[in-house]
């Protein structure tokens, strides 16, 4: 709870309108006004409800404390959200301020109560003493027993880490690490890893490469996005549409802000803390969206379902969602403040359904990394009443990433999962970047309303599947430039020749060859392969050093030799070979190595002399 004191000569207020949360009131406490008082603004939190008369028991100390000192007449309780952005739901917060009113009450203080929930205009008037403005946290700990100097509670259980693999349950210590970067997620995780406090090399290299950079007008943690970064994040979109409606999920698109006066979305977004961007207008308080959780389920809560339908999966692309990260955190492309995330809602009749799908999702899921040719680490997630109740399913679900995985295990729920399946690359410096991700939720179904009808006509919550296949689509490109970075000490860095904006870069050697690559840039358009030509008035060797950092994994130099039609020599980034290939042989190559993925045009002139440097 935050509190603040004001000692005031008056305190003066009147209702305007009512919110949807607004708790009902007499007339006579429509408006007030009181002289000499102590004008308590209160924020209730979410943590608050973990102990109500703990945390009102601590309120009402504070309170008298101050109120015997500045000499008031009269306490006024005032609800006031606006201190806090981690808030308890309405209902909470009324219990509370109507218990802080009955406990000064009977400790023989005049007590007022500004109603919960109402739009009201107020004046106050502070008195401008030293005690007359004060502030105060007050949580739920318990006072300290002066006679044993020790807390009255015991401090809570953290979670336990072990390595799950083969069915078998290991000690993190003793485990005999294969995989290196398994080894740096662990550490991470028990909070063994200490920060070098390098910058991750994939910042440099997306404004090398001309993909993105920071937008110096906007909030920190907001991107530009230049035509080839552009073109990367729109395949990467693309390629997650075609997974999940090929797998039966319907695309919908919600708004990206919400009213903070409906419950289910108040609670919700309390789950995320101060990590909201919130903002008001002159009757409402709204927040913008962090994942496509709301928009979602209010969609749900709004459709008719019944068993024979389920289940049935809803997904989104978010562009954007927004996180208001601490700010010596936000860094490049792997913690932003406004970012591009896949959502994928899976509605299932009962536990075992969800666990099915789960199971589906977890391939869906290592497909990305095979497709993007990023390496996973796995982190399993469950309560410790989950895990008892379903352990051969959790070793199950471990075996079938095919390697072992980092197993958490938490003492009691504390978020709206109760299992959930972490995917991490590691980056250049041994820290994870958090890419997909599956979750089972077991409150958001009764909390946002949605129901669905049995085969006995009963309406019932489901449960839901929370799943982004790749994660945000910035932290997956951050994922490719970082393994570029590790790449580097063994082979040439590159993307996958599906996402890459230049597959074929022609390097014509003189003015008379342009023609004839020309024609060669047609002939492959025409075949779906992105390709350009570095007409720029430069050596040829400068020409072909250009085409390596920009990592075209084909490069043709074009000469006299060329000019017929035999075949051509084609410098291979992958291989560092020059290979002589017809035409057709080429392109062949190319559809092998882009088979099933996503296509888009260049979206830049195709000669390199008629672009802008950005």
């Amino acid at each position: 709870m935050r509190i603040l004191l004001i000692h005031s000569d008056y305190l003066k207020y009147k209702t305007k309108s009512k919110t949807r949360i607004a708790e009902k009131i007499e007339d006579d406490k429509k408006e007030g006004l009181y002289e000499n008082a102590l004008v308590v603004f209160t924020a209730v939190e979410k943590e608050d409800e973990a102990d109500m008369d703990t945390v009102v028991e601590n309120a009402i100390n504070e309170i008298e404390d101050v109120f015997g000192k500045v000499g008031a007449k009269v306490v006024a309780i005032y609800p006031y959200a606006h201190l806090s952005s981690s808030l308890s739901s309405p209902d909470a917060a009324k219990k509370i301020l109507a218990n802080m009113e009955t406990k000064l009450y009977e400790n023989g203080i005049n007590v007022k109560r500004v109603p919960f929930g109402w739009y009201k205009s107020f004046e106050v008037s502070c008195k401008g003493h030293p005690l007359s403005e004060l502030s105060r946290t007050i949580t739920t700990e318990k006072k300290v027993d002066e006679v044993n100097k020790e807390k009255i509670e015991p401090e809570a259980k953290k979670s336990e880490f072990f390595i799950l693999h083969d069915g078998k349950i290991m000690d993190t210590e003793k485990f005999v690490y294969d995989e290196n970067d398994l080894k740096k997620l662990t550490d991470y995780e028990l909070g063994r890893m200490k920060s070098s406090g390098e910058e991750p090399p994939h910042v440099k290299l997306m404004r090398e490469k001309s993909l993105a950079d920071y937008e110096p007008s906007a909030d920190i943690g907001h991107l530009r996005w230049y035509p080839k970064g552009r073109l990367i994040r729109d395949l990467l979109s693309d390629y997650v549409y075609n997974l999940v409606t090929e797998r039966g999920a319907m695309p919908v698109e919600t708004p990206i802000m919400y009213d903070l006066a409906d419950d289910a979305i108040r609670v919700h977004a309390e789950k995320f803390g101060e990590r909201q961007y919130r903002m008001a207008t002159k009757n409402k308080e709204l927040m913008l969206r962090y994942a496509c959780c709301f928009g979602a389920f209010r969609v749900l809560s709004d459709s008719f379902l019944t068993w024979k339908n389920l289940p049935i999966g809803i997904y989104e692309l978010s562009t954007y969602s927004f996180r208001l990260e601490k700010k010596g955190e936000v860094v490049g492309l792997k913690r932003l403040r406004g970012f591009t995330m896949p959502d994928l809602h899976t509605v299932c009749v009962d536990m075992d359904q969800a666990m099915v799908e789960f199971d589906k999702q977890i391939t869906m899921c290592k497909q990305t990394g095979i497709d993007l040719d990023v390496n996973y680490e796995v982190i399993m997630r469950a309560t410790q009443e989950f895990l008892d109740e379903n352990e051969d399913w959790i070793y199950a679900a471990a075996d079938k990433i095919g390697k072992p995985v980092l197993l958490e295990i938490l003492p009691e729920r504390k978020h709206y999962w109760v299992a959930k399946m972490d995917f991490a690359a590691i980056d250049y410096l041994g820290r994870p970047i958090e890419n997909p991700t599956i979750q089972i939720d077991v409150e958001s179904g009764e909390r946002f309303g949605i129901t669905y009808i049995n085969a006995e006509e009963e309406e019932i919550n489901p449960i839901i599947i929370h799943c982004s296949p790749t994660g945000s689509i910035e932290r997956v490109i951050c994922s490719l430039l970082e393994k570029s970075a590790v790449d580097k000490k063994n082979k040439p860095p590159m993307l996958p020749v599906w996402l890459i904006p230049t597959q074929v870069r022609i390097i014509p050697i003189a003015e008379r060859h342009i023609e004839k690559s020309e024609e060669i840039a047609q002939l492959l358009r025409n075949q779906n392969i992105r390709v350009d030509i570095d007409d720029r008035h430069e050596t040829v060797g400068k020409k072909i050093r250009n085409a390596g950092g920009e990592w075209a994994p084909y490069v043709i130099v074009i000469g006299d030799k060329e000019l017929g039609e035999g075949p051509m020599t084609v410098n291979v980034r992958e291989t560092n070979e020059k290979l002589s290939m017809k035409m057709e042989d080429l392109v062949q190559k190319i559809h092998d190595q882009t088979k099933g993925m996503p296509f888009r045009k260049l979206p830049l002139p195709v000669k390199l002399a008629n672009r802008v440097s950005f």
